[in-house]
């Protein structure tokens, strides 16, 4: 991966919220609202004065552990349900939450890491593994991970043999299913077909051992920001495939923990949880925002608020922008 000088300090970072729990997902809307799934069991929203609020899911599986989020054209919440009890649940605005998705072509969901909306209203939602336990699947040899598209048709498997799937977001242009593959350290995008069914996959971007991908986002540019957790790493990915590391908190012991864990086939969640002593709380995720989106907010593993900065390029408006 080609190398240059980080290009954001801990100095540029500060933090909105309190007192919330494993706020992995966040994504932000032109209202000023940002959103944070929360191991409490539902969503917290900060507010532009600074104030947040937690909802708390109702009618849920008392283990539900959201992980990805995602805000709907008539303002519901989904919640991609990491926990044993698994599935995709939709929550509106008073906390009622039901299930609306517990399988797919007659195979029961494992714990679902992502969910995410396009313009056509269809729902992406991504499986990382079929293992149980899931951290099975930090081998480099195991890659059951797979995609699936919830549509008017139904629900249906559009993806598989994916190295522990991760983020699954369609691109500003409609025409591509971006995915991040965790423990495979890439980003791969599929063309997606008019019924949406996805064509070959190919590459977008490879990763060196040290970068674990997680959550990604688009920039106007059409550039790919990339988080790694345990390293707490932001690579930015243009169109052409020149990498920059725009930021990363770790020592260098530590990263070369990670390396060479990786490298030799041992990785495992000790790695992951390495990048929680930072002061970002292990960063998992990536969202735009403010007037001009050039805010940007970090989702975390490990952090009972969300870090912030400046960007100096927009991001692309994602599709619950005005919602």
């Amino acid at each position: 991966m080609p190398k240059t000088k980080n290009t954001l300090n801990l100095e540029d970072i500060s933090f909105v919220g309190d007192g919330l729990q494993r706020p992995e997902c966040v994504l932000a809307t032109k209202t000023g609202e940002v959103f944070a799934s929360d191991a409490r069991g539902g969503v917290s929203i900060i507010y532009p004065d600074g104030s947040n609020k937690f909802l708390k899911a109702k009618g849920v599986p008392e283990d539900l552990l959201p992980n990805g989020i995602a805000l709907t054209h008539d303002r519901h919440l989904l919640m991609a349900n990491l926990a044993p009890s698994s599935g995709v649940w939709r929550m509106n605005m008073d906390g009622q939450a039901e299930l609306i998705l517990a399988e797919a072509d007659g195979i029961s969901l494992p714990p679902v890491n992502f969910v995410g909306v396009d313009n056509q209203k269809r729902i992406w939602i991504s499986v990382s593994s079929s293992q149980i336990p899931r951290d099975k699947a930090f081998g480099q040899t195991i890659a059951d991970g797979f995609v699936v598209l919830m549509d008017q048709g139904g629900a249906r498997i559009v993806a598989e043999s994916i190295a522990f799937a991760n983020e699954a977001i369609v691109d500003p242009s409609g025409e591509w299913l971006y995915v991040n593959e965790t423990i495979g350290r890439r980003t791969i995008r599929f063309p997606i077909k008019s019924n949406g069914d996805l064509d070959a996959r190919e590459t977008f971007a490879e990763y060196e051992h040290g970068t674990i991908p997680d959550g990604f986002n688009f920039d106007v540019e059409g550039a790919i920001w990339m988080v790694g957790v345990g390293s707490n790493r932001i690579i930015r990915t243009d169109r052409d495939g020149h990498q920059e590391t725009i930021f990363e908190d770790v020592s260098h012991s530590d990263l070369e923990e990670i390396s060479s864990a990786s490298r030799e086939d041992r990785f495992s969640r000790k790695h992951i949880d390495i990048g929680a002593s930072s002061s970002l709380g292990n960063i998992a995720s990536l969202a735009f925002g403010g007037g001009d989106l050039k805010t940007v907010y970090l989702g975390s593993l490990a952090n009972s608020k969300i870090a912030t900065f400046r960007s100096p390029i927009a991001g692309a408006p994602p599709v619950h922008w005005n919602y």
